[in-house]
Order: structure tokens, then C-alpha cells, then sequence
């Protein structure tokens, strides 16, 4: 069975956000072993230089580093990534399943990704141009996950 993790930098507050996950979660059981962990976002100050900002993307990534494991494909929330329609989303998963049993998705802070971690990634992909809370960014990327196992499994899902 697939193997999906999420590696998030920040800690979901919201109860309503944490009831969208927790059912995404439980829906995508039938699909695959889920694993979601939480990093900790760094204080950022009022005043920022852009080396104190470096190094703060560096400290989340070295965070978020510690949990991808070697044999993953990695791919990151990033703006400058490859927008999919739901479609192509869940042809590239059954491409990269054929592949990797390991896919890992990370969603960087409110600063966005260091270079580094940039770098080491397999792919990037970008919901929107928009900008969106890394929270709620969660339940898009597990909604379009489902909404990739159902049509990947000829299964209907409203559209």
C-alpha cells in the first residue's frame, strides 16, 4: 500500500481545520497509510533582514528534514511549482506510485521554503498564485488527494 506523508511547518490550531483533516484522514484509509507531523514554525520577528530571514527557512528546513525519509518521493508546496487540474494530479500520483511507495508533500511556513530544501525535491507543485494560510493548505492538498484516489479508481466524487 502507498505511503503518503505530509510534513507541515506549524501547528494546526483551528478545531474546524483539525475536523476537515481528521475526515480527509479517515476517508484516504482506504487508499493508503497516511502519516501527517507537524514541525515548529520559528518566531518570526517585526523586523526582518533578509539574512535573519534565510536563516529562519533554514531552521524549518533542517526541521522538516529530520522526518523525509531516504527512500520518498519529495515534493513540495512551492508558488513556483507545476499546477495540476485534478486530473493530471492523480495521473502524476499513479506515475510516481508506479515508482516510489513513499510519496512525501511538505508545506513550508509563512516564509515560504529554503533553497536547500527546494533543491532536494523531486517536484513542485502549486495549488494557486494565491496566497493561502500553510494551515489551510492542509486540506486542500488532502482533499485533492482523495479526490485523485477516486479517479484513479474509476470512483465518483462530486465535481
Amino acid at each position: 500500500m502507498l505511503t503518503i506523508e505530509i510534513i507541515c511547518v506549524g501547528k494546526l490550531k483551528e478545531a474546524y481545520l483539525k475536523d476537515a483533516i481528521n475526515e480527509y484522514s479517515k476517508r484516504l484509509s482506504k487508499y493508503c497509510k497516511l502519516n501527517i507531523v507537524e514541525v515548529p514554525d520559528e518566531k518570526i520577528p517585526e523586523k526582518l533582514s533578509i539574512a535573519l530571514c534565510d536563516d529562519i527557512k533554514l531552521k524549518e528546513c533542517n526541521s522538516i528534514l529530520r522526518h523525509v525519509k531516504k527512500e520518498t518521493h519529495l515534493i513540495a508546496l512551492d508558488l513556483g511549482g507545476k499546477q495540476f487540474t485534478s486530473e493530471e494530479f492523480s495521473s502524476e500520483l499513479e506515475k510516481i506510485s508506479m515508482t516510489s511507495s513513499h510519496i512525501t508533500f511538505v508545506i513550508g511556513g509563512s516564509l515560504g521554503f529554503h533553497n536547500s530544501l527546494l533543491n532536494m525535491c523531486n517536484q513542485k507543485i502549486c495549488f494557486s498564485k494565491m496566497t493561502f494560510p500553510h494551515q489551510l493548505i492542509r486540506v486542500f492538498l488532502l482533499e485533492q488527494i482523495f479526490r485523485a484516489f477516486k479517479i484513479l479508481n474509476g470512483e465518483t466524487y462530486h465535481r
